[in-house]
């Protein structure tokens, strides 16, 4: 164990230890080079002189380090000192997933829909690089103190390959996917399962499955039955309990494509909660029970009997930091995830609208079916294009036909490679997918050319037209935006130019159509967050200034430079102007106690309390032992008035009548004679006082 104030590699100060884990301990330190807390991951010295340990541990920050995304955390360096093996990553403050469900129990659907966009998002990142995560479970999804979401420990993720992993990586066993149950195999899809699995349990509170033991849990995930998230949450909403049904689908096939089309959903359903639009392919159902053989059941104890002592809870890798009882970070935390949940759901919105006016297109049908029969199960899915390369228009024809595709042929040009009337190239190549009923565009060979092809790019359309037709060439356009060519200039040629082909070959021209251009949403009225967002997916830049205004609340947007509706160059920078609310009036007052009890010269042990009239009570002046000639002088005062209560004491004369003294024999001895006493009184006065404006 290290210490407090241990240097590794001369830079990272070792503050205290925060977390441990199976292989590894981790510490809270701080990088003296960049100034900044960071957390550092050390391998236990038990599996320090295991070389296969040691390759695992070095691979995990390889995997990761290539890893940047808002949603991941990140990886900063990697290294070894005297037999120790570590890796140094972004500290983050805040609380685990699991943490949080465990606080909360049930969470609301749309913070499962918050807080699994975020998640999705970085599993998406690391998809793109071709790394699966393989061990997606809410110890290792992390809540800052800002309502972030981050996905750590990419510590069993490495380069999918189509390879399987063993037993001592295989990952949660409540979390698991069944191929990762049963042999270990995992894809993208298995991401996806695991992370149903984790927006079942936040939105239930507990997890599918459950046992005594890890091979207890791993056959359910074969052959068990999930009971339905809204059987423990009826409040959830319909989209919702089907993204987890699709997601946590037994056969990979059956879920999601990928997390891209798992965020899509996810998207929708913050939108429409209620609507029936998830599509799920046939095939057995997700429910039904399935035998597993004796074989696979040993294969299962196999992968799982390096936890002889599983008692339902995995030791998390992270730090034990996130897990402390402390009820104000979490009273945070709560709270801005709310905050973060209402953010997401306003760029849905905007999303959803700007789709509806052909900003976005969803890559899936949007359409709601009530009944859907194989045919349209089928319509929804992306099709694979094949190769058309050498093969005849009316061969190509038939082939996507079979497929659901179109075929146009626009035009011929000459090939060294692909005999006359061969199809030579194709606009979307082969094994790129499309939805069905998508034209591919394909140009014929016409054979080896003989006529040098003009190099038209960077001409107007009109002058490349007439130096092709002068050279003997056919010409088809096609017109694409470009920020860098000025419009009706070609962008490239196809053929390219100095080629050599026939004379009535086809040459394609792309003409630049200019910049993009964009519809500017009407923002005027909407929150200062909402006017970003609005902008942002509209692809505008925007300036912000802020004003005064009595008629517009704060916040809310009272300005734009450039008015709704109109179309203008992707990237133009609109000028907001954000209400501040009213301007604020400054008051100030002076006064003397004798202006208001001076007529009582006696007065003395006087106090005071000066209050605004603005129903707040809020004391502005106030004092003891005040004399008569103690001034109060009060600025910046936001009320119009106030009212001042005094409290004194006073002296005030008394005539006293003595009676006249007699003897016994009476006779007066003393006459009756009249003296003065003073006598002391307490007063106090009130009165409402007005201020004047600073």
């Amino acid at each position: 164990m290290l210490e407090a104030g241990i240097f590794l590699a001369d830079r990272y100060e070792i503050i205290e230890k925060i977390g441990a884990g199976g292989m590894s301990d981790v510490y809270k330190a701080k990088d003296h080079v960049l100034g900044r807390d960071v957390a550092i991951k050390v391998l236990k010295s038990e599996f320090a002189e295991d070389m296969t340990f040691v390759s695992k541990f070095r691979t995990e920050a390889q995997s990761a380090a290539g890893l940047e995304h808002p949603n991941i955390v990140n990886i900063y360096d990697v290294g070894s000192e005297d037999g120790m093996y570590f890796i140094v990553m972004e500290y983050v403050e805040g609380i685990t997933l699991k943490t949080y469900i465990e606080k909360k129990g049930q969470l609301n659907y749309k913070e499962v829909i918050s807080i699994a966009i975020q998640v999705g998002r970085g599993i998406e990142a690391a998809h793109k690089k071709n790394i699966i995560h393989r061990d997606i479970k809410p110890q290792n999804i992390i809540i800052s103190k800002e309502g972030k979401v981050k996905v750590t420990d990419f510590g069993i993720a490495r380069a999918a390959s189509g390879n399987t992993i063993n037993a001592d990586v295989m990952g949660s066993v409540h979390y698991s996917s069944p191929e990762q149950a049963r042999n270990g195999y995992v894809t993208e899809q298995s991401d996806i399962y695991s992370l149903g699995i984790v927006m079942y349990e936040m939105a239930t509170g507990r997890v599918p499955y459950d046992g005594e033991t890890a091979v207890a849990v791993a056959i359910q995930h074969l052959q068990g039955e999930m009971e339905s998230p809204r059987h423990f949450a009826p409040e959830l909403p319909v989209s919702m309990e089907n993204i987890i049904r699709k997601a946590t689908m037994k056969s990979p096939d059956r879920r999601y494509e990928s997390m891209e089309d798992l965020l899509i959903d996810l998207k929708k359903a913050l939108i429409s909660p209620e609507e029936d639009f998830v599509s799920i392919s046939g095939g057995e159902d997700n429910g039904k029970t399935r035998v597993i053989t004796e074989a696979e059941i040993d294969q299962i104890r196999r992968e799982t009997e390096y936890d002889d002592d599983y008692d339902g809870e995995y030791e998390d890798e992270e730090y034990d930091e996130y897990e402390e009882d402390d009820e104000n970070k979490m009273d945070k935390i709560v709270s801005i995830m709310g905050i973060a949940a209402a953010v997401i759901i306003a760029i849905i919105v905007i999303y959803l609208i700007g789709s509806f006016f052909g900003l976005f297109k969803f890559s899936k049908s949007d359409k709601k079916e009530d009944t859907q029969t194989e045919e349209t199960v089928e319509a929804e899915k992306t099709i694979e294009v094949p190769n058309l390369l050498g093969k005849t228009e009316a061969e190509a024809k038939e082939e996507l036909e079979k497929l659901g595709l179109g075929i146009k042929n626009i035009g011929t040009a000459s090939s060294d490679e692909y005999a006359e009337d061969l199809i030579m190239s194709q606009s979307v190549s082969a094994g790129e997918k499309v939805e069905k009923n998508t034209t591919i565009k394909v140009t014929l060979s016409s054979g080896k050319g003989e006529v040098s092809i003009p190099d038209v790019v960077g001409m107007t359309e009109a002058s490349a037209i007439n130096m092709l037709k002068d050279a003997g060439f056919k010409y088809s356009t096609e017109y694409a935006v470009s920020d860098s060519v000025q419009q009706g200039q070609v962008i490239s040629q196809n053929p390219a130019g100095k080629s050599y082909g026939k004379e009535g070959d086809t040459i394609t021209l792309f003409v630049s159509s200019g910049k993009e251009t964009v519809e500017v949403p009407d923002v005027t009225g909407k929150t200062e967050s909402d006017a970003l967002y609005l902008m942002q997916v509209a692809g505008l830049n925007t300036n912000l200034s802020r004003e005064n205004s009595d008629s517009v609340a704060e916040g809310v947007v009272i300005s734009q430079s450039v008015e709704a509706k109109r179309q203008i160059e992707k990237g133009t920078t609109i000028n907001i102007v954000v209400s501040q609310g009213p301007k604020t009036v400054y008051y100030h007052y002076t006064a003397k106690i004798s202006d208001f009890i001076g007529s009582v010269s006696t007065a003395k042990d006087i106090s005071y309390k000066l209050t605004a009239n603005d129903g707040s009570n809020t004391v502005i002046s106030s004092g003891s032992g005040a004399t008569l000639s103690t001034t109060f002088n009060a600025n910046n005062i936001t009320a119009s008035g106030g009212h001042l209560h005094i409290d004194y004491k006073y002296e005030e004369k008394t005539t006293v009548n003595v009676d006249a003294v007699v003897d016994s024999e009476g006779n007066v001895t003393t006459p009756a004679t009249t003296r003065e006493d003073t006598v002391v009184k307490d007063g106090s006065y009130d009165t409402d006082v007005s201020f004047t404006p600073q």
